[in-house]
């Protein structure tokens, strides 16, 4: 459920609110009991952003950091160059 920020316009209080999208907004100051509450706009006090959030912040100790682990240039594994036989001689010569 997302936090909402109101501000009374009468006395100037300002307060929060953890409510659903779908509930009404509150009607009276819960300072002054008047009606002139209003919904502030405001921005979210944190973002996750960036490529795999979990892997950065939120690792135990005893794990490694898997978004270093994808970051890191892979070595190339070149397959070992394998003998050919040498033909057997054939006995008819």
């Amino acid at each position: 459920m997302p936090i909402y920020a109101f501000e009374c316009t009468a006395c100037g209080n300002h307060f929060e609110r953890l409510q659903r999208l779908s509930d009404a907004d509150p009607s009276e100051c819960p300072e002054c009991q008047s009606n002139k509450v209003r919904r502030q706009l405001t921005a979210p006090s944190f973002r996750l952003a960036g490529g795999g959030w979990y892997e950065t912040d939120f690792k135990k100790d005893g794990k490694k950091n898997l978004a270093e682990k994808a970051e890191a240039p892979k070595a190339e594994a070149k397959p070992a160059a394998a003998e050919t036989p040498k033909p057997k001689p054939s006995s008819a010569e």
